[in-house]
């Protein structure tokens, strides 16, 4: 059943029964969390058992929380006798069509793609930042607080010259081994921390080569490589490509996967509506809870906050893989 705060919870149980699938494209707002579940065991498409199994398990308690008429075509024929020549101007304009950061001065109150770009940039350069597109006070508060850092007066206004200081500074952190956790990158790609084992490495490479997939009802449930993944088919492709998993499970089989508890190095969050797996201090969910949520849509995103969408109430079992 839905939350009071419509969030809605993407996950699936897989299955033959299943083939229809539904695509959900509403962005993914702050506090989303997909609310389709379906309660299947059957996984036709795959033989053999899941990760190991036990019993138990250390359970998170709940938060307190027209159709227009065609036109005919006239056919007019333009006759001249000379050839025009064609000139392309490129336009910026202040309605929000501008798509590169940089193209325009951003302020309070603007809208674009290259204010999403912005969100997401300062958010990776440590000024958590949510990634809507809107250039609100908190925006406006990050950009400030970014002014500051580099010794200029803040005034919270992206001029092409801040823009190019905070690609810079995205720049050099991409470029700086992670250490202790993992780093989300201005791609929205994660790299694990320098010394990681081999398993670990291989869990953060399956969850980039899924991170810019949309959310898709049954997603990752009839197929390894699909169009998109819910949150149970992302966080068993993950667990697949590590070797740690053999055929997909659902959040409630989820439950009972591996060891009981939290782990050193990969930990799985399920219980009977939604899962997700935070991987060297990060979360790999289909739930914006603590983004960047990079790239913006729905689906499966790397997000800063490990623990974030524990938020949203559910009763989560706490697993990990033998070891990990």
């Amino acid at each position: 059943m839905p939350h009071a705060n419509l969030r809605v919870v993407t996950r699936f149980a897989g299955g033959a029964a299943f083939a229809a699938t539904i695509a959900l494209a509403a962005p993914a707002f702050a506090s989303t969390r997909h609310a389709v579940h379906a309660h299947a065991h059957a996984h036709a498409a795959y033989t053999g058992s899941g990760g190991t199994t036990t019993s138990g398990g250390a359970r998170i308690a709940p938060a307190t929380s027209k159709n227009k008429a065609k036109a005919k075509s006239s056919n007019k024929a333009a006759k001249t006798s000379k050839s025009a020549k064609t000139t392309t101007t490129l336009v910026i304009t202040p309605d929000g069509a501008s798509q590169h950061l940089g193209q325009r001065v951003l302020k309070l109150g603007m809208k674009g793609h290259d204010v999403r770009v912005l969100q997401g940039y300062l958010s990776i350069a440590g000024y958590p930042t949510g990634i809507d597109g809107s250039f609100g006070p908190d925006t406006r508060t990050s950009v400030m607080a970014f002014e500051s850092a580099q010794g200029l007066t803040p005034d919270g206004i992206v001029s092409f010259a801040l823009a190019t200081e905070l690609r810079a500074a995205v720049a050099a952190i991409d470029t700086v081994p992670a250490v202790g956790k993992a780093r989300i990158n201005a791609d929205g790609t994660a790299t694990a921390p320098t010394g990681a084992p081999a398993v670990v490495l291989a869990a953060v490479a399956a969850a980039n080569q899924i991170h810019t997939k949309p959310y898709i009802y049954a997603g990752g449930h009839g197929q390894w490589n699909d169009n998109g993944y819910d949150c149970s088919g992302a966080v068993s492709y993950v667990l697949h490509g590590a070797g740690l998993l053999s055929s997909p499970e659902d959040s409630s089989e989820l439950e009972n996967y591996g060891s009981p508890g939290p782990g050193q190095w990969i930990t799985i969050y399920a219980d009977a509506q939604h899962t997700f797996v935070v991987i060297a201090g990060i979360a790999f969910d289909t739930a914006d809870y603590g983004g960047p949520n990079i790239p913006s849509g729905t689906g499966p995103r790397w997000r800063s906050d490990p623990t974030g969408n524990l938020a949203d109430g559910g009763d989560y079992i706490v697993r990990h893989p033998a070891g990990l």
